[in-house]
């Protein structure tokens, strides 16, 4: 199983590769056997739990917090998605050139303390600004960093509508790796709406990365 170079919360999909593969993978890579072997529907909160802060309460299918995010009043241009104790997982970074691109950098764990980013970024999300390129589903892109050139490879696609909360995000062969989708109530008379969703995380596929794709969607389009 391929993975990005120091990018060990990010695999392949695992319905691409042998079993003898994925034995390779526990011995060498930190995945939890849930983020290997299994599907995980997680519900998202578009909401703090923190009063007078603007972010984000993520669940699992059990009911535990598992993911959260308050700072995105204090921080405008940086995102810090952190697990249930606070401890920062990924911090993403808006870079804009000229006012029409617009990306993101994606570092692990919190590196606002430092007074300068030592570290390399290990991914860079661009959102989709060309209108005439002939792809009108496709949100943003995903590309991950060479640590010795910094050149940037395509390796994944978000299609679909954040805005609609229907997306999903695609890997290079075109197989979904994470899927938002609406939350349907058990009564027709409640409706969740756009602020509570869910986000489906298939397997192979490292949930915390797919929480960062979702605060960056959610940065883009809303």
């Amino acid at each position: 199983m391929r993975v990005f170079s120091r990018f060990k919360f990010l695999s392949r999909a695992v319905h691409e590769e042998q079993e003898s593969d994925l034995d390779g993978v526990r011995n060498k890579y930190p995945f939890t056997e849930e983020t290997l072997c299994a599907s995980s529907t997680l519900t998202v909160w578009r909401k703090s739990l923190v009063i007078s802060c603007k972010g984000f309460t993520v669940i699992d299918s059990y009911g535990n917090l598992v993911y959260r995010v308050d700072n995105y009043i204090v921080h405008p241009n940086e995102v810090i998605l952190m697990d249930a104790s606070g401890n920062s997982l990924l911090t993403m970074r808006r870079c804009r050139k000229l006012g029409l691109v617009d990306s993101w950098f994606v570092y692990q764990g919190e590196m606002r303390k430092q007074s300068k980013l030592r570290e390399s970024p290990v991914c860079c999300v661009r959102k989709r600004v060309n209108i005439l390129d002939g792809k009108p589903k496709v949100q943003a892109y995903v590309y991950r960093i060479s640590s010795d050139s910094g050149k940037r490879h395509a390796a994944f696609t978000v299609e679909g509508s954040y805005a609609h909360r229907t997306c999903k995000v695609l890997d290079e062969y075109k197989k979904a790796v994470a899927e938002i989708k609406r939350k349907e109530a058990n009564s027709k008379d409640v409706s969740f709406g756009i602020e509570i969703f869910q986000l489906v995380v298939y397997p192979g596929f490292d949930p915390s990365f797919a929480m960062g794709l979702v605060l960056l969607l959610d940065q883009m389009f809303s």
